[in-house]
């Protein structure tokens, strides 16, 4: 132990006798003194020779030493802080900031909100609801009974079996809601994300968004429901669209058709989105069932109503012509900067 004491006041001498003469001067005093393979953190280590009894000595010895070689370094600091006053004289505070890159909405958030723009002004009003639903909101209420062929074209994720909880595959579950409210007239849309068990490519996915509709009130008919459609419509893609009613099957409306529009992607030879048909369907429609009414509490005799429900995805494909679903869930910046000047 002696001869570490011995050292250290040789290292303290050399300490009090150290003058720099620059900050360059200064930092080799640190690296040699105070870094972290410097002589302090070494010397440190040698407490473990000593006896235990002479520890606490020489830990007052080392703590002396330590404080010696950071007060040599205080002392002499504003030499460093020379060095980075003047490099930073050198700084043009009028020069222009580096340009900051503007966030963007995403497509589906885009086409999601100016679906429900022109049906607002419709009269129409938002309705929303839960993404995790039970059986009787998501199907039996919605005219498919336990073991209906129905429920085979929706390849649900189910959550657990008993009871039924399930990731909703439609957002008609939202108008169940609504309706059983039982404040009529209703007019609402419900736009929400839905989920399926479906193989991905560019025309299906997984999860998708829709828009659906709902209307019930007296006397309402098939005549309202195409007029309101075709007026969504021209107000989406312009007044030169041209669509196309189609027959079709939905448990829930009778009768039921599907709505096309001309491909915008390939302008009708045909293409993959469209199946080479130069169709693409946009939304499923129809007069409202009245076995939904009655599931409801609502009387089929007095009201009637048409619902539609709209794929938010196969809208903005068509809009901004994109061939492949799966580019609205890969995040890829450069195509999401495509959009930043869209309003």
């Amino acid at each position: 132990m002696e001869q570490l004491v011995q050292q250290i006041e040789a290292y303290k001498q050399e300490i009090a006798a150290f003058i720099p003469a620059n900050a360059e001067e200064l930092e080799q005093y640190r690296i040699r003194f105070l870094g972290t393979k410097g002589i302090v953190k070494a010397t440190f280590g040698e407490m473990k020779s000593v006896p235990n009894e002479q520890k606490k000595e020489f830990g007052l010895v080392l703590n002396a030493f330590k404080q010696a070689a950071e007060a040599k370094y205080e002392e002499f600091a504003h030499l460093k802080e020379g060095v980075a006053t003047s490099a930073d004289a050198g700084l043009d505070l009028s020069l222009p900031a580096e340009p900051h890159p503007l966030g963007t909405r995403h497509p589906i958030t885009i086409v999601r909100n100016k679906i429900v723009n022109i049906f607002e002004r419709l009269g129409f009003s938002i309705a929303e609801g839960p993404e995790i639903e039970d059986d009787w909101h998501n199907f039996t209420a919605l005219n498919l009974p336990e073991n209906h062929p129905a429920r085979d074209m929706q390849d649900t994720f189910y959550i657990n079996q008993d009871p039924a909880w399930m990731l909703r595959t439609h957002t008609s579950s939202v108008q169940v809601r609504v309706m059983e409210q039982g404040k009529l007239p209703i007019r609402i849309i419900c736009p929400g994300r839905v989920y399926r068990n479906e193989t991905i490519s560019a025309r299906a996915h997984c999860f998708f968004h829709q828009v659906e509709g709902l209307y019930i009130a007296e006397n309402v008919s098939f005549a309202d429901l195409k007029q309101t459609l075709y007026h969504f419509v021209q107000e989406f893609f312009g007044k030169d669209a041209n669509v196309r009613f189609r027959p079709s099957y939905f448990p829930f409306t009778e009768p039921s058709a599907e709505m096309d529009v001309t491909c915008f992607i390939c302008g009708g030879p045909g293409c993959n989105v469209c199946k080479h048909t130069g169709w693409v369907e946009i939304l499923g429609c129809g007069m409202v069932h009245p076995n939904l009414l009655r599931n409801s509490g609502i009387d089929p005799e007095k009201y009637s109503g048409f619902a539609f429900g709209i794929g938010v995805e196969r809208l903005t494909m068509l809009k901004y012509q994109l061939n492949d679903l799966r580019l609205f869930s890969e995040n890829d910046v450069r195509f999401l900067k495509q959009f930043q000047d869209v309003i």
